[in-house]
C-alpha cells in the first residue's frame, strides 16, 4: 500500500531483456518528496536501468511504479553520464532547449535561463560554445538544462563519473547548494562510495544481477553539508557501512545469463 507522503513508490519491479538477462528483480523502493537518494552497486546491477524505467525511457517487465500525482511524472528531468550538448549552440541555447520544446515564450525563457545560469555559476559563459568549456563546465550546462524547467524529480546517472576528483568535489558542493534552493526529489547513481555518503539522505545498495536492493543506509547528517563533514569520524563510519554492504553485494552470485544491464 502506497504511503501518501511518498513521491514515487516502486513495488516488486522487475526487468527482463529480450536476451533473457534479468536486470532487475523484485525491486522495492519508496522515494519521499525532496529526498536525495543515491543508488550504488556493482557494474551491471541495473542502477541505470532502474533510472531509465522511472523516467519512462525503458519499460518494466513486472511490478508497479506509483506516483503521488501525475504532475510529478510530468515535471521530471534527467542528467545523463555525458553532457550531450549541441556543439553548434551556445550555452544559453543549450539550456533553452527544454523550454523551447515546451513552447515557452522567448522573453519568459530568457529570464528563466539567466536565473538558472546564475545558479550554476555560468552567467559569464552564456555566449560560449561547448568546445570552449572544461568538462566540469559542460556538466554544469547539462545540470542547468535539467533545472531550467524547475523539475520536481531530478534523475542523475553518474553525472560526475568522468571528472577529476577536485572538479567532482566542487560539483558535489554545488549540487547540494542547488538542491537546497529548489528541493527537488533526487535519485542519483554513482559508483563512488564517498560521493554517495556526502550527497545523500539515504544510500541504497544494490546487489549483483539480478539487481535488487539489499541494504538502505540513512545518512543522518544535516543537508547541505560542508567540507568539515568529509573529514569527520561520522563520515568515515558511514563510508565503512556502505563499503561493507557493497562488498556483500559484489559477493552475490548472478542468477541469470551473463550480459550487461546498466
Amino acid at each position: 500500500m502506497k504511503n501518501t507522503e511518498t513521491a514515487i513508490a516502486i513495488d516488486n519491479l522487475s526487468k527482463r531483456f529480450n536476451n533473457d538477462v534479468v536486470a532487475l528483480q523484485d525491486v522495492n523502493l519508496h522515494i519521499e518528496p525532496s529526498d536525495f537518494l543515491t543508488l550504488v552497486g556493482p557494474s551491471g546491477c541495473g542502477k541505470s536501468t532502474l533510472l531509465r524505467i522511472i523516467a519512462g525511457l525503458s519499460d518494466k517487465s513486472t511490478g508497479e511504479i506509483h506516483w503521488r500525482d501525475r504532475t510529478l511524472k510530468e515535471q521530471l528531468a534527467f542528467v545523463f553520464q555525458e553532457p550531450a550538448l549541441m556543439p553548434w549552440a551556445t550555452v544559453r541555447d543549450n539550456v533553452r532547449l527544454p523550454l523551447k520544446l515546451a513552447g515557452v515564450s522567448k522573453q519568459t525563457a530568457d529570464e528563466t535561463i539567466a536565473k538558472t545560469l546564475e545558479l550554476v555559476n555560468l552567467a559569464n559563459f552564456a555566449k560560449a560554445y561547448p568546445r570552449q568549456l572544461s568538462g566540469g563546465m559542460k556538466m554544469r550546462v547539462s545540470i542547468a538544462r535539467a533545472l531550467v524547467t524547475e523539475p520536481n524529480i531530478l534523475l542523475m546517472d553518474e553525472p560526475f563519473g568522468a571528472l577529476d576528483d577536485i572538479t567532482r568535489t566542487n560539483l558535489n558542493d554545488e549540487l547540494l547548494s542547488l538542491w537546497n534552493q529548489q528541493r527537488p526529489t533526487v535519485v542519483f547513481v554513482t559508483h563512488n562510495i564517498y560521493e554517495a555518503v556526502y550527497l545523500s539522505k539515504r544510500v541504497v545498495v544494490m546487489a549483483a544481477r539480478p539487481g535488487r536492493a539489499i541494504a538502505e543506509i540513512p545518512i543522518d547528517e544535516p543537508l547541505p553539508r560542508t567540507g568539515a563533514f568529509r573529514t569527520s569520524e561520522a563520515y568515515l563510519e558511514y563510508c565503512r557501512e556502505v563499503s561493507a554492504a557493497l562488498s556483500q553485494a559484489m559477493d552475490s552470485q548472478p542468477r541469470s545469463p551473463v550480459g550487461f544491464a546498466g
